[in-house]
């Protein structure tokens, strides 16, 4: 007996709201852009690999920006590179989403007090959703904050600005760090 044998009774009905029906879709397939730019780029790179398996969360990342809506900012951005961060952010379609990835694009890192040439964190151009703490990050870390910009999106709502969401996510404390403690003890198992 197929679906359609069965017809369409009220247990084949599913009740959700439009909020969370598109958010659930919108979260399930996050489409990054890496924007490489010096030592994080090896571990976001790592991260797309096999071991790791970000397509398993839906994550499928894209090189162009009209093709994705999640930018990764992984290293330093110089001064002559923030113009070209601001121009691919613009070129991706409504709504995007931003990662900070490395002390670099964070906040300078080892250049913020001598490095001229060095944005001072890349939240000075773009805004920033979520940042990802190191120097560099491992891998387990961008998938944390991969999956904190995935709770951003879920927390969302018709209307709802960007920094509504971030204060309602932020009340409701939920933090990614047991997923990586569980990845981290499930690898040296």
């Amino acid at each position: 007996m197929g679906l359609l044998d069965a017809g369409f009774s009220r247990d084949n009905v599913l009740v959700a709201p439009v909020d969370a029906v598109l958010n659930w879709a919108r979260l399930s397939s996050l489409w990054p852009m890496g924007f490489g730019l010096a030592c994080c780029a090896i571990e976001m790179m790592a991260t797309n690999a096999s071991n790791y398996d970000l397509e398993r969360f839906g994550i499928f990342p894209r090189s162009s920006p009209r093709q994705s809506d999640l930018m990764i900012v992984a290293g330093t951005v110089s001064m002559k590179m923030a113009e070209r961060v601001v121009r691919l952010y613009e070129q991706m379609p409504e709504p995007r989403y931003v990662l900070s990835m490395g002390s670099c694009s964070n906040c300078g890192g080892p250049y913020w007090e001598h490095g001229y040439h060095v944005l001072k964190g890349v939240d000075r151009v773009i805004p920033v959703d979520v940042y990802v703490p190191g120097c560099p990050p491992r891998p387990e870390a961008l998938i944390g904050g991969l999956m904190k910009v995935q709770e951003l999106i879920r927390m969302e709502q018709i209307g709802m600005s960007r920094q509504e969401a971030l204060k309602k996510l932020a009340e409701t404390g939920v933090e990614p760090r047991p997923f990586i403690e569980r990845e981290r003890s499930s690898a040296g198992a």
